[in-house]
């Protein structure tokens, strides 16, 4: 929960941000130099960006937190067994160890977005962010084409 509030206040300010930014690309605009066009059409092109990359990253978080309910309510969801250290990321040698179960079960049923959603839990916990999110993305598009 903790998570979510901080993300949706670190969304809200985004917003506010690009609102601004927005605004002073208007102004930039209605100057009527050209200095001062070139300005203002790159201050609308980078909110446009943000909110762009903003949507995505929003879309994301609660498409694969739809997938945890899922899982958990199937009782499928894996028990975090690892050992973790003072920061509350789990040991890396550890994760490590525990993947290749995970890659297997992908190995074994490619089209199951159960199996993929948890090797991204995996590489998470192994420390991969990028594999991660790939695996994950995989699970929210199986899940999708399933549905």
């Amino acid at each position: 929960m903790k998570g979510r509030i901080g993300a949706g206040m670190m969304a809200i300010l985004l917003a506010f941000y690009l609102v601004l930014v927005g605004w002073r690309a208007v102004l930039f605009l209605q100057s009527g130099a050209p200095v001062g066009i070139a300005i203002g059409v790159a201050l609308l092109v980078l909110p446009l960006i943000g909110f762009w990359a903003l949507v995505l990253e929003v879309t994301f978080g609660s498409r694969s937190a739809r997938l945890v309910r899922l899982l958990e309510a199937s009782g499928e969801l894996p028990v975090e067994t690892l050992p973790i250290r003072a920061s509350g990321r789990p040991v890396r040698d550890a994760a490590d160890a525990d993947f290749p179960q995970y890659r297997d079960a992908v190995d074994a049923a490619p089209e199951d977005w159960k199996a993929w959603f948890r090797l991204g839990l995996a590489y998470d916990a192994a420390g991969d962010r990028k594999r991660a999110r790939g695996a994950i993305r995989t699970a929210i598009t199986l899940e999708r084409a399933a549905a």
